[in-house]
């Protein structure tokens, strides 16, 4: 690989990012901020729900930042290069194997997910007038972090490699809308024990993991996954989506 190819490309995707921050932010951190002002702010401040509930929702805002805006990021240019602009066509010029331009697209969606993951920690801490974080597992923490950026871009990689022009819509309405409602975002994963077959159902969605485990790294008193089941989990469906997003990515560029 040449690595000086991967870096000019990785440095002009980081370039349009910085260019664009307004509106990347406003796309990925209104629909959370939203959440976070309704149920962290109104609820709690009304006393319809408890001031502990700041605590449970916000690991869960995290979680649901990164996977938003590291799927955002990698999939709509994806979507764009090589359905409407076809600007994928010169990036495949480049003196570098196939795989690596993908592997360039996920790298830059990481850091997208992880700036958009620390920047909701303090927005959201100002928006509910302050929450009780623990920090006695940042390492956990920062390790989740990396594995949840990596998974979100992943999941990009594979989306915007997968959907047609004419099903954009669709793949918000019945993949990520279902995802984000059912990944715990907003709730713990206990709390479905009323839905005994719904709570197994839910681990397939990954955002389940991430949501649990921001919450078992910053919220340790509530209820969460085994923090060994979280990390477990993550790791497979890492590999498993961006081994399904390189063969896509390879398969679209060649035909």
């Amino acid at each position: 690989m040449n690595f000086t190819t991967f870096w000019a490309m990785l440095s002009r995707d980081a370039h349009v990012a910085r260019r664009n921050f307004v509106t990347l932010a406003s796309q990925t951190l209104l629909q959370p901020m939203m959440f976070v002002f309704v149920f962290g702010r109104v609820m709690t401040t009304s006393g319809l729900m408890a001031e502990q509930y700041k605590a449970l929702l916000l690991p869960g805002i995290i979680a649901l930042s990164m996977v938003f805006t590291g799927t955002w990021a990698v999939a709509m240019p994806l979507l764009a290069e090589f359905q409407f602009t076809r600007e994928i066509e010169d990036r495949l010029l480049a003196p570098m194997e196939m795989e690596w331009l993908a592997v360039e697209k996920v790298v830059a969606g990481m850091v997208q997910a992880l700036v958009s993951g620390l920047i909701v920690i303090p927005m959201s801490w100002v928006v509910m007038g302050g929450v009780t974080l623990s920090a006695d597992h940042l390492t956990l923490f920062f390790t989740l972090a990396v594995l949840v950026s990596l998974l979100a871009s992943s999941i990009g990689l594979a989306l915007g490699c997968s959907v047609g022009q004419q099903h954009i819509g669709l793949m918000f309405s019945m993949v990520l809308a279902p995802m984000i409602f059912f990944g715990c975002t907003y709730y713990p994963w206990q709390a479905l024990s009323a839905f005994p077959i719904l709570k197994r159902l839910v681990l397939v969605n990954p955002l389940v993991y991430a949501s649990e485990g921001f919450r078992s790294a910053l919220v340790p008193a509530f209820p969460h996954l085994s923090r060994a089941v979280i990390v477990v989990s993550l790791f497979a469906f890492d590999a498993l989506f961006l081994a399904v997003g390189l063969r896509q990515f390879k398969r679209k560029a060649l035909t």
